[in-house]
Order: C-alpha cells, then structure tokens, then sequence
C-alpha cells in the first residue's frame, strides 16, 4: 500500500528522466514515467466547478467531498498499480499547480530539475536536426518561419514544451512556491551524483537508500516517444557522468548570448554563468 506520494516536476532536457530511474533503484520506490495523474485532477476540477450538480448543493460540504475525491482518486490510481510504499510521480505541471495540489494533498514534497537554459535549447535543435527525414511542423519556407536556428528559439522560447516549463518557473518564484521546492541542476546531478541524491532523500524525509549504483543506471521507465514527436527523447544513458557544453557549437555564439539575457533571472537565480 502506498504510504507517501512525491512529486517531481522539472524543465524539458534537464534530467528528470535519469532521475526518475535513479531513484527507481530503490526497491520501496515506484516511479512513473511522464504522469497523466495530474491530467485526471484537473480535469475532474473542471467538471467540480463548472456542473450545475454541485453547484446546487451546500458549498462548503461540496467542497470537502471534491478535496477527498483527489486525495483518495490520487492514491487509489497508485494502489492500483503498485504496491510499493513510495511513488515519484512525474509531471512538468505540479510546481505551477502547487497550489491546488497542496488543497488535497497537503506540503506536497516536489523535486524540480533545471539546466543552463542554453543547453535545454541546444538539446532540443540537436533532435530537430538528427530528425530532418520527418516532417517538424516547424519549418515554412514560403513564410521563412522556422528557417535557422535563431528562429527556431524564438518559437521554442514561446511555445511548448520549453517556453512554457520556463514561463511556469519563473511564476513560480513569483508565487513564493519556490521555497517549498528542492531544485536540482542537471550539471550537478550528473557530475556529483551521489551528493544530489543524498540532498533528495533529505529533503524527502527518508534514508538514504545505499544500493543506488551510478555507473549501472537500469531503465525502468517505458514512453513512446513517437508520441511527442521528434523532441520525445525519454531514453537514458546507463552510466551518469558530465555532458558537454556544446550549446556554443550547435547555436552560436548570438544566439547562445539572446538566451542568457532572456533569461537572466534563470543565471542568476541557480548560478550559471
């Protein structure tokens, strides 16, 4: 029976797959690959509050018995697919949504991978351009939209998935929700492993498990990336060691400097420079 539902709700290209898998070496741990958990509350918050049903009956007892129903469809879901005492549910919307989370499920303990911008961008030019026998959907000759790299980050940079998640981040320091939030590099995760993990078992309140093996990373996880597309990049790497800054190759110098001023907030608040 599950015990403690964890969530994890990070930026695109930053790692929140590996991470998934590492703490899935935990035997007590059941991780899911990217959730549609959230999906199924926040729909059923839509019909709360938009059916006449409800709308009719005394508020406040409609209201308890709609916090319950999440709660307890929450843990339900995961009775029914595990019956390990600790889930790690995956999803980019749990920061932003905090909020409504912490009504049904309260001090929700959320992990948050974030990763030198420059590099999300990078990571998602390199798959469109090993992608090029499909059709992107991005690119327009006719209209020149879509045409160089420069442009690609503008539509990336307001768009799904990238300027979403960034947008959502930057809210949620906005909102003060950060402080409830362990945030974790990408760049640390894979050069200090074993330090970040131990960080994460502290901030969940739980021991650290001894059998992590960052050299042997097993994937347990399982995604169709043919369903997202030619950015669906969900396979990891077995052995956790540093990744190359090559954002300057792939987009330029320009483009790698409009990055770091768009984002300045992002340099400044976890310390890439």
């Amino acid at each position: 029976m599950v015990e403690k539902i964890f969530f994890q709700s990070s930026l695109p290209r930053a790692g929140s797959t590996l991470l998934q898998n590492i703490m899935g070496q935990n035997p007590d741990f059941y991780v899911t690959p990217t959730s549609g958990v959230l999906e199924l509350v926040y729909a059923a918050r839509n019909n709360y509050t938009n059916s006449p049903e409800f709308k009719a009956q005394d508020s406040k007892l409609m209201k308890d018995g709609f916090i319950s129903f999440c709660k307890n469809g929450m843990e339900g879901f995961f009775n029914g697919v595990t019956d390990k005492p600790y889930v790690l549910d995956k999803s980019r919307g749990w920061g932003v949504h905090y909020g409504f989370l912490n009504s049904f499920y309260p001090e929700p303990k959320i992990i948050c991978m974030v990763r030198d911008p420059r590099s999300i961008f990078a990571s998602m030019e390199k798959n469109f351009r090993k992608s090029q026998h499909l059709d992107s959907g991005l690119v327009n000759h006719a209209q020149m939209a879509g045409t160089t790299t420069e442009k690609r980050i503008d539509i990336w940079a307001q768009s799904q998935p990238v300027g979403l998640a960034l947008e959502r981040l930057q809210q949620i320091f906005r909102e003060g929700v950060n402080d409830k939030i362990l945030f974790v590099r990408f760049e640390d995760l894979t050069s200090s492993p074993k330090t970040e993990i131990e960080r994460i078992y502290t901030y969940l309140g739980l021991p650290y498990y001894e059998g992590h093996d960052f050299n042997n990373v097993t994937q347990i996880t399982k995604e169709d990336d043919s369903i997202y597309g030619i950015y669906g990049d969900h396979v990891i790497k077995q052995r956790i060691e540093p990744t190359k800054k090559d954002y300057r190759d792939i987009l330029g110098d320009d483009a790698s400097n409009w990055i770091k001023n768009r984002y300045k907030w992002v340099f400044n608040q976890f310390g890439y420079f």
